[in-house]
């Protein structure tokens, strides 16, 4: 029994602020159906006695020295910017609090 639906994807668009096409719906519930099923495969072989791995090789951190380089200008920075106040970006509020 799928546990993706239509609706489903429909409501996670929603959610999402993505504008779906039925067609897209359509496409989205088998695929997201499948990952579903596969991600429950995998639950399936977990066990306590397969250890974890974050990585399939061993990773080791190559350390070098931290030198500054040559830094751009204040101007140099904000030349490209849509809308900036005095030496900074100027950004919209996202929480909806004016400042």
């Amino acid at each position: 029994m799928s546990e993706i639906t239509p609706d489903l994807v429909r409501h996670l668009g929603v959610l999402a602020r993505i504008q779906l096409s039925d067609e897209e719906v359509e496409r989205l519930t088998g695929q997201l159906d499948a990952i579903v099923d596969n991600i429950a495969k995998v639950s399936e072989v977990a066990t306590p006695e397969v250890l974890a791995t974050s990585h399939p090789i061993p990773l080791e951190n190559i350390f070098r020295e931290d030198v500054p380089g040559e830094m751009l200008t204040v101007a140099q920075v904000l030349q490209n910017a849509p809308d900036r106040t005095d030496d900074r970006f100027r950004v919209t509020a996202i929480l909806g609090e004016e400042q």
